[in-house]
């Protein structure tokens, strides 16, 4: 998840704290709408490839979603 609070910090010029709320509202926002199998999916997606190296390919939900 660190790596999308990152990419929200930079590209809405937010500090890691404001990054991280807006990350987590979104999260939480998605996974109360969403059936239960899906939400620990989004989870997974999220931090998916967290710490690992990848080459050119995206990780998680951010390799997954053109533009992120």
């Amino acid at each position: 998840m660190q790596q999308l609070i990152n990419l929200v910090a930079q590209k809405a010029g937010l500090d890691q704290n404001q990054a991280r709320t807006a990350v987590e509202t979104v999260v939480g926002f998605l996974k109360d709408r969403v059936p239960g199998p899906l939400a620990s999916q989004l989870d997974n997606a999220i931090d998916g490839g967290e710490g690992q190296q990848t080459q050119g390919k995206g990780e998680g939900l951010r390799g997954k979603i053109p533009g992120l």
